[in-house]
């Protein structure tokens, strides 16, 4: 193995020393920000919208279907299509997956996070981006996600073990905060929307004969727990969960 592939290993696979109650409080806050502000929410979204589209490829492909490629869209909207049948469990899963994607791999990104594994946390986001890549059929997309994973990898080859973690900390913040901030966003248009429901919420519903706003509502109890959840492994990596200390 060439030394710079082991010297990658083993700096993604080595605990980095447990981030200071002041900056995961500090990178929450600045992820409350983000999301309250139309320009960077509308930034961000764009992360979130294509980790959206990698559930629903990579549930797909899982579910047996053939994955025929993604977009994403400068409106920070994105389409997966997929070849197979049109109804049964694996299409469901499918549908189920887009907003769920971003609340589970923020719960992931905040467990090995909370064990130290920062670095690790943002070569794993830059293979899954490298994967979507492959995918991608729009060049609006194909930017969005070099975009992103140009970021990423300048942190992560450049920056020092402090920036890192600050990154690693704020990536898993705005996954955990903006799925549910996503799932909001579908309730409101469904709500302003006029015509057949092309969202995954109403494929849902016609697949299932259940009202898509249950399908809405699904989505935000899952999203919402996530967040808690993932939430609470951050804060336990520092030591502000109760019952437990600091590493």
């Amino acid at each position: 193995m060439p030394d710079w592939m082991s010297n990658l290993w083993r700096t993604a696979t080595t605990p980095q020393p447990a981030p200071s109650a002041a900056l995961v409080l500090a990178t929450a806050a600045a992820s409350l920000v983000v999301l309250a502000l139309p320009t960077a929410w509308h930034v961000v979204r764009h992360l979130v919208t294509i980790v959206h589209e990698a559930g629903h490829a990579g549930v797909a492909v899982l579910a047996g279907r053939r994955l025929s490629g993604i977009r994403v869209h400068s409106d920070t909207s994105g389409l997966t299509t997929t070849r197979g049948p049109a109804r049964g469990p694996g299409m469901v899963l499918t549908l189920l997956a887009g907003y769920l994607a971003p609340a589970v791999l923020g719960v992931g990104a905040a467990w090995l996070i909370s064990h130290g594994y920062a670095v690790g946390t943002l070569w794993l986001l830059l293979v899954l981006l490298a994967l979507v890549l492959l995918q991608v059929r729009n060049l609006y997309g194909l930017w969005a996600v070099l975009a992103s994973a140009g970021v990423l990898l300048a942190v992560t080859w450049w920056g020092s073990v402090t920036i890192q973690v600050v990154a690693a900390q704020l990536v898993a913040w705005l996954l955990l905060l903006g799925a549910p901030r996503a799932v909001l966003e579908l309730g409101v248009s469904r709500r302003r929307r006029r015509g057949p429901d092309s969202s995954d919420a109403g494929q849902l519903g016609s697949l299932s004969h259940l009202p898509g706003g249950f399908w809405v509502a699904v989505f935000a109890l899952l999203t919402s727990g996530a967040a808690v959840l993932g939430g609470r492994w951050l804060l336990i990596g520092a030591g502000l969960a109760a019952g437990t200390t600091a590493r």
